[in-house]
């Protein structure tokens, strides 16, 4: 197994930023043009300042890739030097890397870099910037810069008169009270925004096929459902409180419609990523059944919204789900409907697909369904 799979077997992750990113494609460059031996000290000056090459609190696949090349370059350097304290010195930034992802990668020790820990190193000495070098660019700016400097340094230095005092605070009154505007401004859009009511829009319904159905080990109510929604990542683990009203025959291979952008959760040890949409009452459930000819995946909407895309995720904390729902019932045709006295345009709509299909239950009317 190669350094790069067992790294990648660790499962170690990290979420780079720009300058990392550009850090990463730096190294990439030197080390697709065989140019390793002429950056190590550089390698080693980054290094020095930072954990890791992109500065990350944990390795990342460059520095694996990296270690690969350095390994047996600092291996030979060491082994073939008499002066190994002044080259361990020299590089004491990529042997303590090195050393760390040898452990890390659980090398065998015949191809370990062997350290000795009780050398003595010389102190490492860094190097500023002379104040001679500030001077010398200082005398070396252009002229027209030195007389700008010379000329502000001439000005008249001191308290300003009255007039301009009374202008300076004019000046600082607006700009308070255009900063205090500005701020009101975005409180009462944020707040606007806040209270505007959602739209059934943003859930993501689709038509689901259940492939089986077992009841769960560990809840007594519970089934959990295998569920194709369509998903180029295969079908998906459901868990329903569906065992008091159905029996586990009704669960298998058949048509249902499903809620896909919940927050996943966990119940009693299995994740369930969905959920099955049904009209109930106090006596009864039944599934919200698809029309025929529907597959696994057909976008399911309420009227009005076919072109709108759903959330990726329902936000929990905004109780997204819990103000759109009390919504949700039956009419007296059985179709599942969006009921909202206060949408003008169209206080009723009924659940559809593209073709204008209606979505019903058996026998329920006035049904709350979820």
């Amino acid at each position: 197994m190669s350094f790069v799979e067992k790294f990648q077997s660790l499962n170690i992750s990290n979420e780079l930023s720009r300058e990392q990113s550009a850090v990463v494609a730096q190294w990439e460059s030197i080390l697709s043009n065989g140019q390793i031996n002429a950056n190590l000290p550089l390698l080693n000056t980054t290094l020095r300042d930072a954990s890791f090459v992109a500065s990350t609190p944990s390795p990342i696949l460059i520095d694996v890739q990296l270690f690969e090349s350095v390994l047996p370059i600092i291996r030979e350097l060491l082994a073939s030097s008499k002066d190994v304290s002044n080259n361990s010195a020299q590089y004491r930034h990529i042997i303590r890397w090195v050393d760390y992802l040898q452990q890390l990668l659980q090398l065998p020790a015949d191809q370990q870099l062997a350290i000795n820990y009780d050398i003595e190193l010389p102190r490492e000495v860094i190097e500023k910037k002379k104040k001679a070098d500030a001077e010398k660019k200082k005398d070396d700016a252009p002229a027209e810069t030195k007389k700008n400097a010379k000329a502000k340094d001439d000005k008249p230095k001191g308290k300003p008169d009255e007039e301009t005092l009374k202008k300076l605070r004019e000046e600082a009154k607006a700009k308070k009270a255009a900063k205090k505007a500005a701020q009101a401004a975005a409180n009462a859009e944020k707040e606007a925004k806040e209270q505007e009511k959602p739209k059934p829009s943003i859930i993501d319904f689709r038509v689901g096929f259940i492939q089986k159905a077992i009841k769960h080990p560990d809840a007594d109510s519970l089934y959990v459902s295998t569920i194709d929604v369509g998903d180029e990542e295969g079908p998906r683990t459901v868990c329903s409180g569906l065992v008091k009203h159905f029996p586990l025959e009704a669960m298998q291979e058949r048509y249902v419609v499903v809620v896909c952008n919940l927050k996943p959760v966990n119940m009693r040890g299995i994740k369930s990523t969905a959920m099955v949409l049904c009209g109930s009452n106090d006596e009864k459930v039944e599934f919200v059944e698809p029309p025929k000819g529907s597959k696994a995946g057909d976008k399911v909407f309420f009227e009005g919204f076919g072109d709108e895309e759903p959330l990726k995720q329902l936000n929990p904390k905004k109780k997204l789900w819990e103000q759109l729902q009390p919504h949700f019932t039956t009419d007296e045709s059985l179709q599942v409907i969006f009921k909202d006295e206060e949408d003008k345009e169209m206080p009723i709509r009924k659940l559809t697909n593209k073709n204008s299909d209606s979505f019903k239950v058996e026998s329920l009317v006035n049904a709350q369904v979820r």
